[in-house]
């Protein structure tokens, strides 16, 4: 079944296009990665997915939360928290954790968007405040048990290892309850065994939350060893899409990294 259809998008910043007539389809389950040399539009299409910039043109396609199984809807020119609400979250290249508060509170803050209670009772502190704060507190807590960093709710973010933060932005992102998680080079600044960490840990939330991924990713060791499909971007297009074996010996794809041709003959 399909949750995201990217038709066609385009994006210009000042007469310069950034992002070519790019296509994607993801089918609920994958794990697709995109890959391509830096400056070839990858994170800016994360930006347009998820309401950073608007797309110049084309159209981009969701089926949300709101939107019942089999229903798609356009997202194009919605907000980032709307395009969040309806179930698309996403971890950044450069890590964006609250870093100044308390590992708990990081996640805390990513389940507030949906709160029942209002204005009103959050001041007053009456009882359905401190009924859905306490419920708040206790599915963080239950989060962070599953990544294995609960023992340090009250740490601040700051202070917690490099490989620790990303899993605690990534455990961010999973409190607002996605559908689909985009994942910005999750293994950036990472050491080999926190990559082949990070390999096991996103199959696991793939299946445990029953999550479409898409990733954006440099380590190739990681890309093709967990993705089941993966498009190649250079220059802002699309230059090839297949599996991980045919992209590895794909000649555009290697072009664009080692920028020479490849005698496809052999």
């Amino acid at each position: 079944m399909e949750v995201l259809n990217a038709q066609s998008i385009s994006i210009v910043f000042g007469g310069l296009k950034a992002v070519t007539n790019f296509n994607l389809k993801l089918e609920k389950g994958e794990l697709v990665g995109l890959i391509g040399p830096n400056g070839a539009g990858k994170t800016t299409i994360f930006n347009m997915l998820t309401g950073v910039y608007t797309p110049t043109s084309g159209k981009i396609l969701f089926g949300g939360k709101v939107s019942g199984e089999g229903s798609m809807q356009s997202i194009a020119g919605l907000t980032p928290y709307q395009i969040t609400q309806m179930g698309i979250a996403r971890t950044f290249q450069n890590i964006r954790l609250f870093k100044d508060l308390t590992v708990l509170d990081n996640v805390r803050i990513a389940f507030h968007f949906g709160v029942k209670y209002n204005a009103l009772q959050a001041v007053l502190r009456t009882p359905a405040f401190y009924r859905e704060e306490n419920e708040i507190t206790e599915k963080a807590r239950d989060l962070l048990k599953i990544f294995n960093i609960h023992e340090k709710e009250n740490e601040l973010a700051k202070n917690l290892p490099y490989g620790e933060q990303r899993k605690l932005e990534i455990t961010r992102a999973l409190a607002t309850n996605p559908r689909v998680l985009l994942l910005d080079e999750p293994a950036a600044g990472m050491n080999p065994q926190e990559t082949h960490d990070l390999m096991n840990l996103i199959k696991f939330i793939r299946d445990k939350f029953d999550l479409t991924i898409l990733l954006i990713e440099h380590d190739m060791s990681l890309v093709m060893g967990i993705c089941e499909r993966i498009a190649g971007l250079d220059y802002g297009q699309v230059i090839a899409v297949g599996t991980p074996a045919q992209i590895s010996k794909d000649p555009k794809v290697i072009k664009a990294y080692l920028g020479e041709e490849v005698e496809t003959g052999a």
